[in-house]
């Protein structure tokens, strides 16, 4: 990614300039650019990976960073503070006894726990999560007979065009209903507070849902699967946060659920064989199936799948 700055590492060199700072503590160097500002790749390409890093050291390491976004690091400054108790380093010549450069990436929201010094599982970062905004970690007793469930609102692509209607329907089955838009979800330490008192998080496939991460253990995550995204919906989020302890739901669309079904003939392999154009690539299936869709969900049918939802978390009503 040439937008990210090169570190070079030399063994010697007579020219280096004297240390302007020592410390007794190591190094750890990363960035915050790439892809970083989208939720999601903040969590699996940055935090997550540091958290596999930089965990062992019980905060007693330097963070580094290169390319540093002061507007990332405020967003995020509650688990940064947790993984160091320094402050960032970025400018002066700072000496160290160690260093650690770059970070190891696992996979979609997954780490190796024999990669780690302490073995830190998975669920080990979402407990490192929670306490680092103060959240609860397991579900606590309702209190009340009306679960409460989060929509989160999406205003550009994969945009629930029915959204009204579908906030008037959960509230009918018997849902207290919390729609989330962009303004909401972008407060991540408040957002963090309100998902995770809420017992359902509803959203169609997206980097919004990554913040199942912060729903406490037993709670539902209901996500939308959009025409042509079942593999991506299931390897994003539907894997990961089941192995984080949620529970996971998914409402497929069907064809005539998706605006695509208007603009493409039946026998277009954009709705006869979605396999077929993942398998021109990325930009491809992107531009169609990410950027190019909205979904008007079916009442009736959508309508089964909460009271379902709705039974997981109250069956003593149902």
């Amino acid at each position: 990614m040439s937008w990210i700055s090169e570190v070079k590492l030399q063994e010697s060199s007579p020219a280096a300039p004297p240390c302007q700072f020592n410390h007794t503590s190591p190094a750890m160097v990363f960035a915050t650019s790439g892809f970083a500002g989208n939720f999601y790749h903040d969590m699996n390409d940055i935090l997550l990976p540091l958290f596999m890093t930089a965990g062992h050291f019980r905060s007693q390491v330097h963070l580094v960073v290169v390319n540093i976004r002061d507007p990332w690091v405020l967003k995020y400054r509650k688990i940064l503070s947790h993984f160091s108790r320094h402050p960032l380093i970025e400018r002066e010549v700072h000496c160290f006894p160690g260093a650690v450069v770059g970070l190891k990436y696992y996979d979609n929201l997954v780490c190796n726990a024999s990669d780690v010094p302490d073995g830190h599982s998975i669920m080990d970062f979402k407990q490192f999560i929670h306490e680092s905004f103060s959240l609860n970690f397991s579900r606590t007793t309702p209190t009340t007979q009306r679960p409460s469930l989060v929509l989160i609102s999406r205003a550009r692509t994969r945009v629930l065009l029915n959204e009204e209607e579908i906030v008037g329907l959960a509230e009918e089955v018997g849902f207290r209903v919390t729609v989330a838009n962009r303004t909401t979800t972008s407060d991540v330490e408040r957002f963090a507070e309100m998902v995770n008192a809420c017992e359902v998080l509803v959203g169609a496939h997206g980097a919004g849902l990554t913040n199942f991460l912060f729903l406490a253990r037993e709670a539902v995550l209901m996500q939308v699967v959009p025409w042509g995204l079942d593999w991506a919906s299931q390897t994003y989020y539907g894997a990961p946060s089941q192995r984080m302890g949620v529970k996971y739901v998914e409402y497929k669309t069907e064809v005539d659920e998706s605006s695509l079904y208007g603009e493409y003939p039946m026998d277009d392999p954009v709705i006869a064989d979605p396999l077929a154009i993942h398998k021109m690539g990325y930009k491809v299936s992107r531009k169609i199936y990410i950027d190019g869709q909205n979904v008007t969900l079916n009442l009736s049918r959508f309508r089964e799948t909460l009271v379902k939802v709705f039974r997981m978390v109250r069956p003593e009503i149902l």
